[in-house]
């Protein structure tokens, strides 16, 4: 997919606009791309112009619906409880944010 965001710098700031309504987000360098945080809890990955968020079983069947994948550092890496966000979901800051909160809540145990 091609993303109108030009460098992963502003991919991840425009991804923190749009959840901007959650308190405490901060963006972290991290596999190459940034990490995103919800205080000290690790809910996502922006890599490459993507969006990946923390998945359990039960909110993990929504991404397989939508055909996206794990995130995928290299051939040897791989994060299975982490999904990619389809596109139409970052440019809709209400759906993403909802789909980040989601992602907090099963990052922190909820």
């Amino acid at each position: 997919m091609a993303r109108h965001i030009s460098s992963d710098d502003s991919f991840v700031e425009h991804i923190c606009d749009q959840i901007a309504s959650l308190d405490g987000i901060i963006h972290r360098s991290m596999f190459g791309g940034f990490g995103l945080y919800c205080g000290s809890t690790f809910f996502g990955i922006a890599y490459r112009g993507h969006l990946y968020l923390k998945t359990n079983e039960d909110s993990r069947a929504k991404y397989l619906d939508w055909e996206m994948e794990p995130f995928q550092a290299n051939a040897k890496q791989s994060l299975r409880s982490y999904y990619e966000v389809p596109e139409d979901c970052i440019d809709d800051a209400e759906r993403l944010t909802e789909l980040a909160d989601e992602a907090i809540t099963v990052a922190a145990g909820g």
